[in-house]
Parts: structure tokens; C-alpha cells; sequence
């Protein structure tokens, strides 16, 4: 998989792929990530890559020729599956939407900033609206970084264990059951004895009711999906 961020502050996205599995991922050649700024795209002498509204009100808005001609430049070189666009009013980022994306060959994310983009970025370039919540970040970068850490651990390869990422919360509709490991016993707190035993089918059965008695205590609304 090949990833290419667009941004104004490609500095907000160093460090996320410079640590932990994603490094590891991008060294082991799993996924390319590069990352462009948009103001080498832009078309005066100021690098501007956002103007004032039309019609008035408050916010610079990013401008439509940068990104179009950031996007068309890549689009030359390759084919992608999606170009994203990283914004508040997008559909809501859940891990159903991380596995189909993680069966991506390349993407595209364009982060927003300012105000946002000009809206014929959005009508005539972007395949995909991404939002990682319902609150407002000062740009796109974040939950970019936010998106590639959900899809890329879904890769084969990256994760040391295959399955751990077939278990993790939301992948089954549910959130993850209790996890323990050494000690046995601390301070008076015990691990359940049933999972000593060597019974895996029953230990099994122990985790998907936890699972569901976690998911209806914590998170009942997943259950009505």
C-alpha cells in the first residue's frame, strides 16, 4: 500500500511514522507514506495556498489550484483507489471503515485547514469525506495520522501475530473481553481461575460473554446496529 498526505504543515506528521509499528511497517516495506507539502504547489511568490471567502465571513479558505495540481501530479504517476478528504462534516472513521481501506492498493488524504477547502476540491477531486469525531481540530493532519495508524496495522505483515487484530474491539461488533497477564494475584486482585485451565473452548465462550456483557454495560448502541 502507498499512502500520499497532502498538507500545509507536513511537520504535524513526522513523528507518527518515525515510532512503534508504523516505522517498523514502512521499513519492513509493508506501506509507503509520503508526505507533500502543499505549498510547493502553490502559484506565487508568497506560497499562498488559501484567499478570503467569497460573499464575506470569517476563515481564509485553502485554495482549489494547489490541490488540484498536488493531486493531478500524483494521479500522473499512479492510479488510486481514494482520494480523502479529512473534515468535521465527513463520515464518522469506525474500524468497518479501516479494514476496507486497508485493502486499498494507493490513497490519497488531503488535510484541511483554515476554514477548509474551496468546495469544487470537494465536487470534482475527493472520492472519500473522513471525519475521526464530532469536535473541530485546527487541521486534518491529526486525524490523518489517526487514519493510517487504524489501516495500516490491518496490513499482513505488520502486526507480529495475525489474529490480534481480528480480536481487537469493533471487529466483530462487540468490545474486546478482560485481558490479564503476570502476576496471578495483586494486592488481592485475582485473574479469573478459568483461564489456567487449558479448557480453550470454554475459555473462549468466557471471552464472547464478556465481550457482550462489556459491550452491553459500555457501549449498548452497538448492539442495536
Amino acid at each position: 500500500m502507498r499512502i500520499d498526505i497532502i498538507t500545509v504543515v507536513p511537520e504535524l506528521l513526522k513523528s507518527p511514522f518515525e515510532a512503534s509499528i508504523l516505522k517498523r511497517a514502512i521499513d519492513a516495506g509493508h506501506v509507503e507514506v509520503y508526505v507533500h507539502n502543499l505549498r510547493d504547489y502553490a502559484t506565487d511568490n508568497y506560497k499562498s495556498v488559501d484567499d478570503y471567502q467569497y460573499g464575506g465571513g470569517a476563515g481564509m479558505v485553502m485554495l482549489i489550484e494547489p490541490i488540484d495540481a498536488c493531486i493531478s501530479k500524483l494521479k500522473s504517476e499512479r492510479s488510486y483507489s481514494e482520494i480523502i478528504y479529512m473534515t468535521p462534516d465527513g463520515e464518522t472513521f469506525d474500524q468497518k471503515m479501516a479494514n476496507s481501506l486497508s485493502l486499498k492498493e494507493n490513497i490519497i488524504i488531503l488535510c484541511g485547514h483554515y476554514k477548509g477547502v474551496d468546495q469544487r476540491v470537494r465536487d470534482s477531486l475527493i472520492t472519500k469525506e473522513i471525519s475521526i469525531g464530532d469536535f473541530v481540530l485546527s487541521g486534518g493532519e491529526l486525524g490523518a495520522a489517526v487514519v493510517c495508524d487504524a489501516i495500516i496495522r490491518l496490513i499482513p505483515g505488520v502486526l507480529g501475530n495475525e489474529t490480534s487484530a481480528l480480536t481487537d474491539s469493533f471487529q466483530d461488533g462487540l468490545l474486546a473481553p478482560p485481558i490479564y497477564t503476570r502476576p496471578r494475584e495483586y494486592k488481592g486482585m485475582h485473574v479469573p481461575e478459568l483461564l489456567f485451565s487449558g479448557n480453550f473452548p470454554k475459555i473462549e465462550k468466557w471471552r464472547e460473554d464478556e465481550a457482550y456483557k462489556r459491550t452491553q454495560r459500555l457501549r449498548p448502541d452497538l448492539l442495536e446496529e
